[in-house]
Formats: C-alpha cells, sequence, structure tokens
C-alpha cells in the first residue's frame, strides 16, 4: 500500500498545475467573454452567446483530443500539458463568464446610476463600484466550479499528462496480478482529500453571501 501512495502522489502536482493553471485562464479569460454576453450591440452579444453555449456544451474531452490532436502550428503540435489546460482553460473562461454575468445580473440597476450622477466615468463604474459587488456574489458559483474543474482535470490523463489518474493507471498495467486496481480507490480517496475542504468553503461560503442579502 505505500507504494502504491507514493505512485499516486507522484501526480498530485501535476493534477493541481493542471487545475490552478487552466482556473487562472479561466479567471482572465472569463471577463472579456461575460463584458460580451452584456454587450448592448446584439449582434456582438450574439456572437459571444453562440461562442459560450458551443463551449459549454462540447464535452471536456472531445476539446482535449480536439487541440492534443488536431490543433498544430506548421510541424509544431501542442504538448499534452498544453492541450490540457489550454482546453480546460476554454472551457472554464464560458462557465466562468456565465457566473461573472450572473454576478452582474444580481446588482440593482440604479447602481449605475448613482454612480453616473456622482460623476463617474463608466470604467471606474465598473472596475470600482459593480465589479466588487458582482465579484462577490459571484464567489460561491466560482468556488463551485472550481470544486468542478479539480475532478474534470483527471481528463487530462486521457493525453498523457502524468497526473494521479495517469500514475495510478500505470501501476495498475505493471501491477495487474497484485491487485494493482487498489491504485485507483487511492486516486480516489486524494481527489477526496483534496476536493471535500473546497466544497465545504463553498457551501460556507454560499450560506453566509445569503445571509448577508437576508
Amino acid at each position: 500500500m505505500p507504494e502504491v501512495i507514493s505512485v499516486v502522489l507522484l501526480g498530485l502536482p501535476m493534477t493541481l498545475l493542471v487545475t490552478a493553471l487552466a482556473f487562472g485562464m479561466g479567471l482572465i479569460g472569463g471577463i472579456p467573454l461575460m463584458l460580451g454576453l452584456r454587450s448592448r450591440i446584439v449582434p456582438v452579444r450574439l456572437v459571444f452567446r453562440v461562442f459560450v453555449d458551443l463551449v459549454r456544451g462540447v464535452p471536456p474531452l472531445v476539446w482535449l483530443f480536439l487541440l492534443y490532436f488536431g490543433v498544430s502550428f506548421g510541424a509544431v503540435r501542442l504538448d499534452s500539458l498544453s492541450a490540457a489546460v489550454l482546453a480546460l482553460g476554454i472551457i472554464a473562461s464560458a462557465y466562468l463568464a456565465e457566473i461573472y454575468r450572473g454576478g452582474f445580473a444580481t446588482l440593482p440597476v440604479g447602481q449605475s446610476e448613482a454612480a453616473a450622477a456622482l460623476g463617474l466615468g463608466r470604467a471606474t463604474t465598473f472596475g470600482r463600484v459593480l465589479a466588487p459587488q458582482a465579484l462577490r456574489t459571484a464567489l460561491p458559483s466560482m468556488t463551485a466550479f472550481l470544486l468542478s474543474l479539480v475532478k474534470d482535470s483527471s481528463l487530462a490523463s486521457t493525453i498523457g499528462v502524468a497526473d494521479m489518474v495517469f500514475q495510478a493507471n500505470l501501476f495498475t498495467r505493471q501491477h495487474t496480478a497484485e491487485g494493482g486496481f487498489t491504485a485507483f480507490f487511492v486516486a480516489a480517496g486524494v481527489y477526496l482529500l483534496v476536493s471535500v475542504p473546497v466544497a465545504i468553503f463553498a457551501r460556507r461560503l454560499d450560506t453566509r453571501m445569503q445571509r448577508s442579502r437576508a
């Protein structure tokens, strides 16, 4: 058992790296997508809506395969880590854009009008008045999505990223006669150890937000 645990834990840094990079990409990429979804120009809003719905409608595994096997720059092809981060980052951008949009949708219309009456510009109103309030509203949903992303990062193993699932699968193939399948139970346990604190934090944050609104 100690050997199994040590082998699976070899993939933990890669699991956390893929999750962190994809989530960071989503945090940034979701902002322009959210702005497009909120655009007053109908054609622009429709284009962004179609893009976001397309990204969210295609399974993550398909995006991984498309970027890893189908995207190349001349003779250069994306390596497994880059393809995984890019695919999950694009997906995260689309989901977080919707979460951001939902956060802004909860704000009273009078916020913008009050800011305009005080002589604040649109950029200042957005960055210092609306965005902080929308972010606080969106935080529970963002945390819940992070939890989902931790689990989805396991799909990166299908294109060769040496995460925990990859290491568990490798160990299983090498120790089939010795009950190597237990490596997947160990991987599941580590995922729980990583995910449960995030889930608890998300629930507590959501409860606190609901109390503050009341």
